[in-house]
């Protein structure tokens, strides 16, 4: 099993003039400690849900830039990225850009994006739900293109691309890895089903044991191997956890068949938190074996 750091605030930082060396401190001893894996919300303001609108947020693929050259080995992500908020043909630019700058390290987490304070505060469209997937599901198919050998056209009912020429082409081979994030069961997994590599849920282990069962479904539907998806999930690590605690919890989601976990390291010094807590887990979690889905 794997070990994932997502990084949903900054506040801890002290403000900005402390974000930038707060964050390079955070990837740097996060590749040291054995992360696999770091990512960014894809989120202008602050989730109210997490604290207020108005604490600092990052623009994600800038962020992941400036740890794209500060480490050797990170993989580096957003989860995930809202598909409103940037034009399919410039999204798969932009993550080629970082997957070439990287070293092949880049993937494209996407979702149907939701969160309509920061849309109607910035003036980002927010069309219908329904509307939103039609156009992840058109995003998917242009990045997918555009990291082929088909520079061709693209007609589609909401984006219409002339040429998909991308140059230079993603380092990654044959191209960076997709994540779909969210667990909407009639589209959403069906979405993830269809074009993912991995796909990211929240919520116990037996809510994410039902996930990978109707996902399961959609793909014996679209004729795939549910083998071929990496399952995902967000561990809600508490104050005060101990390498224990984090291999005892990730042990109930590798029973559900969950490959990797993710975690924000809590508290006001994130660093020193993976430092004493998760950096010791790692290993053990590296001989935790998922079941088998």
């Amino acid at each position: 099993m794997h070990l994932d750091l997502h990084v949903m605030r900054f506040d801890w930082a002290g403000g900005p003039t402390g974000i930038g060396p707060g964050v390079e401190r955070l990837a740097r001893t996060a590749e040291a400690a054995g992360v696999r894996a770091l990512s960014f919300m894809d989120h202008y303001f602050q989730m109210e849900a997490v604290a207020p609108a108005e604490d600092p947020m990052l623009e994600g693929y800038t962020a992941l830039g400036f740890v794209a050259a500060l480490t050797q080995r990170l993989r580096l992500r957003l989860l995930v990225t809202g598909v409103t908020y940037r034009h399919p043909g410039l999204l798969a630019k932009i993550v080629t850009t970082l997957d070439v700058l990287s070293g092949g390290r880049a993937e494209l987490g996407l979702g149907a994006a939701w969160y309509e304070r920061e849309h109607r505060g910035l003036g980002v469209p927010f069309p219908p739900i329904r509307e939103r997937f039609e156009q992840l599901e058109e995003t998917l198919q242009i990045c997918l293109q555009m990291w082929s050998d088909d520079n061709g056209p693209f007609e589609g009912k909401h984006y219409q691309l002339a040429e998909t020429l991308c140059s230079p082409a993603p380092v990654s081979s044959p191209r960076p890895r997709i994540m779909i994030g969210g667990g909407g069961e009639r589209k959403t997994l069906r979405l993830v089903a269809q074009y993912a590599d991995a796909c990211n849920f929240f919520g116990p282990p037996e809510e994410v044991a039902h996930k990978v069962g109707v996902l399961r479904r959609h793909c014996e539907t679209v004729g795939r191997d549910i083998r071929e998806i990496e399952v995902t999930a967000l561990l809600q690590a508490q104050d005060g956890w101990t390498a224990d605690d984090v291999v005892r919890s990730a042990e109930a989601y590798a029973a559900v068949g969950v490959a990797t976990v993710m975690t924000s390291a809590p508290g006001p010094d994130p660093a020193a938190a993976l430092e004493s807590v998760y950096g010791p887990a790692v290993e053990r979690l590296a001989t935790l074996h998922p079941r088998p889905l």
